[in-house]
């Protein structure tokens, strides 16, 4: 008998079935991270306004986060997440990683790194997807495996964006009155959150690169189409970090963060146009929608960075 599955006619970057339910279950835990990353990352940025008088209107703005928002934004991340292919998911991250270790290497430490952890929300999702899919790649229970780490990434965003919620609220109040254990916590270890923040990405890019590397490769049949297809990858790359590290240090909130993020779309775009498939075109698009939204919802963290 004909499986019900062969009727069905199959979306670019999906398939039908288990492997859809994959691919969604993949961008929640991929949507998770990059939820977690947001709320400490309020967190710290809410206490650093807390702080100075002069950055109160940027204080209100950071504080004034709601719920529906905060679940619409998991919900369309991981919808994005979900729709783009392993192929260019795995090629943000490459070109990310490549270029979050350029600055680092050039700024060092300093305010920057609440930039550069804002602007890696997507990247971030992808690297989290690639892994999960290379990690469980052949897995006879892949798709258990997957709802679990769902649930437990979607239990950790919970409570990261109750504790962001909390601080904004209450922490001024329960800082003064020390009878709160996470706001004394957060009093005395908060400036903390960015080397958590360091360690936890590094390991999690550190998986996604080799995850994405052995991605791209598997599409291979020998070394030399290997070749025809890094090299341009590798002379796209380097064009890419240079351009960045030109651009102004000041400059990387607001309209600069979006004409940065065209800026790297559009040479993936062309890249792939000449290497790549069809379906790699349409996926660049899904994910310059995905980088756009990430920025949109951390607008006002990115203007608060950019100041400090």
């Amino acid at each position: 008998m004909f499986s019900l599955w062969s009727w069905v006619p199959v979306l670019p970057g999906l398939a039908w079935g288990w492997a859809l339910l994959d691919a969604l279950l993949q961008g929640l835990v991929g949507a998770c991270a990059v939820s977690v990353l947001c709320s400490l990352l309020r967190v710290y940025l809410y206490i650093q306004c807390l702080n100075d008088p002069e950055w109160q209107s940027e204080k209100a703005a950071i504080g004034a986060q709601r719920r529906l928002l905060e679940l619409l934004h998991v919900a369309v991340l991981a919808g994005l997440l979900a729709l783009v292919g392993s192929r260019v998911a795995a090629l943000v991250v490459l070109e990310f990683s490549l270029r979050a270790v350029s600055t680092v290497l050039s700024l060092g430490k300093g305010a920057h790194s609440s930039q550069l952890y804002l602007l890696c929300q997507y990247s971030l999702g992808c690297g989290v997807s690639c892994g999960l899919s290379f990690l469980l790649e052949g897995a006879p229970h892949g798709t258990c495996n997957l709802a679990l780490a769902a649930g437990l990434a979607g239990l950790l965003a919970t409570y990261a964006q109750r504790l962001a919620r909390h601080v904004c609220t209450l922490y001024e109040l329960h800082s003064r009155a020390r009878y709160c254990g996470v706001c004394i916590l957060l009093l005395t270890a908060g400036h903390g959150i960015p080397r958590l923040l360091r360690n936890a990405l590094t390991v999690a890019f550190a998986v996604g690169d080799l995850a994405a590397v052995a991605l791209i490769n598997r599409d291979f049949l020998s070394a030399a189409e290997a070749v025809r297809f890094w090299t341009p990858l590798t002379i796209c790359y380097t064009l890419l970090v240079i351009y960045m590290q030109e651009e102004p240090r000041q400059s990387a909130g607001g309209r600069a963060a979006h004409q940065t993020v065209l800026v790297r779309m559009g040479g993936l775009f062309i890249l792939l146009l000449t290497v790549g498939r069809w379906t790699d075109v349409l996926h660049v698009f899904v994910s310059l929608l995905g980088e756009l939204w990430c920025l949109l919802c951390a607008g006002a963290m990115l203007e608060s960075c950019r100041w400090q």
